[in-house]
């Protein structure tokens, strides 16, 4: 089951972070998910707008239940300055490891 969770950023907006199992297909050359999962950040106007850009690549049986894991104030700084404002990296984070825009993992 999908891990994740969102914060309000103070202009309203948000910040989802999803823990999810990596696609089958495509990935950055060299980025190896060892347990298969991935991180995955996004910046939208609200959750379900969070949601819906995901599903709009391919991910549909993304779901945000809780809030059991928010975005970490780094996640949250490398979102906001990344200009599609969606990133992901492999899970758990490897601190060699940096942000992925999204259509390395798809693509």
């Amino acid at each position: 089951m999908p891990a994740g969770g969102f914060v309000r950023m103070p202009g309203g907006s948000v910040v989802v972070a999803l823990t999810l199992p990596r696609p089958p297909a495509g990935g950055a050359p060299g980025v190896v998910a060892e347990d298969g999962n991935v991180r995955v950040l996004v910046h939208a106007v609200n959750r379900a707008r969070a949601l819906t850009r995901l599903r709009n690549l391919g991910m549909r049986a993304v779901y945000l239940r809780g809030n059991a894991q928010p975005p970490t104030p780094d996640e949250i700084t490398a979102v906001l300055h990344h200009p599609d404002g969606l990133l992901w990296r492999c899970a758990p984070d490897r601190a060699e490891e940096l942000w992925h825009p999204i259509r390395a993992l798809l693509g």
